[in-house]
């Protein structure tokens, strides 16, 4: 089925254990994940803040980046070097430990959580039994990177920007939880390989009834909420706040925050892409007939950044499409809207497995 990356992890794996004893090759897998991860934490960056500026440049007619590199598209490259020779600054009062440790704290959990991810068939860092939940506990860790930022910082503005951030990703988290059980529900497993493989004759959006587009549709409000995006950016509120919980940093420390940020709705748009799309399968309508057997042509890692790719353009779209609300107005969204409708929802789900109402 498609373009499967089994048989290469297989063979390094095998040639790694063969050649060395397992420690020193448990270390070298280590390093080449950590360089991969790492490779590709740098690509998304420059990709998706220049598809970010192409995308609002497109919705308001106008060009956008267009004088570095062909149509501008080496503009993201000429920021990122400016940046890095940018010197970093640290305000006399700060916290000097935990103004300069907190962009790591962000930026290592949003690539710890890139472990349980499925990019393609038989490519995947780590198959945990409890991939879900894994995503779900690490992603509520970067909050404190957050509000370790805003607090170091002795900024006003930062510790508003921080505290606004921790209220909503906390609340958000919530939400963005009910829904992705509401998968896990119907697809009987917290493992991510198990979610994708009980979507081979559908993907739950398809075969999963109203109630898991009502999952859908929360789960992307909840986590565009929890990446601090438009219209939910109130912990950087630019004409209230300057710049929020990161308006001291500057150079690489500031860089790494910035990145974090995109980085962050890739592995949330990935995910999901997993749990809602099927992930790295393809479309597939019922088994065994002539359109799954084209479907399976095109290459799963296509499949897979695809769909990730249009969940990202769909968060871009509402960032130029929404004024941004007000605090009271984003936590009323939350706690009276979108979690009863959530817990309701999780129990039509839930009756929909129980009596296998999915098709």
């Amino acid at each position: 089925m498609g373009l499967s990356f089994e048989n290469i992890t297989n063979n390094i794996h095998d040639w790694l254990y063969n050649t060395f004893n397992p420690t020193i090759a448990l270390l070298i897998e280590f390093t080449i994940i950590g360089v991969l991860v790492i490779g590709l934490f740098s690509v998304l960056g420059l990709v998706l803040i220049l598809m970010e500026r192409k995308v609002s440049a497109w919705m308001q007619l106008r060009l956008g980046p267009n004088r570095v590199g062909p149509k501008g598209m080496f503009q993201t490259v000429a920021d990122t070097v400016k940046l890095i020779v940018k010197e970093g600054m640290t305000p006399t009062g700060a916290d000097k430990l935990l103004f300069n440790l907190a962009p790591f704290i962000v930026m290592i959990v949003a690539m710890v959580i890139l472990a349980p991810l499925m990019f393609a068939k038989g490519f995947q860092i780590w198959d945990i039994n409890i991939g879900v939940f894994f995503f779900i506990a690490i992603s509520s860790v970067s909050v404190i990177g957050i509000l370790m930022a805003g607090w170091a910082s002795n900024n006003k503005y930062s510790l508003l920007g921080a505290m606004r951030s921790g209220a909503q990703i906390v609340s958000y988290e919530l939400s963005a939880g009910l829904s992705v059980i509401s998968i896990v529900v119907l697809a009987g497993s917290l493992r991510v390989s198990d979610i994708i493989a009980s979507q081979q004759d559908g993907w739950w959006i398809f075969k999963g009834h109203l109630p898991v587009w009502i999952a859908f549709v929360i789960f992307i409000i909840a986590v565009t909420a929890e990446t601090n995006r438009a219209p939910f950016d109130l912990a950087e509120a630019e004409s209230e706040l300057t710049a929020g919980f990161h308006t001291e940093y500057s150079g690489m420390k500031f860089a790494l925050f910035f990145l974090a940020e995109y980085v962050n709705i890739f592995v949330v748009c990935a995910i999901g892409a997993t749990l809602f799309l099927g992930g790295w399968m393809p479309l597939h309508f019922g088994t065994g007939t002539k359109f799954n057997e084209v479907m399976d042509y095109i290459p799963s890692s296509i499949w897979f950044f695809g769909k990730t790719f249009f969940l990202i353009f769909v968060i871009m779209w509402f960032r130029w499409t929404f004024p941004r609300m007000r605090i009271d107005q984003l936590l009323n969204l939350e706690w009276k809207y979108l979690l009863p409708i959530s817990m309701i929802n999780l129990l039509l789900v839930t009756l929909i497995a129980i009596m296998k109402w999915y098709f």
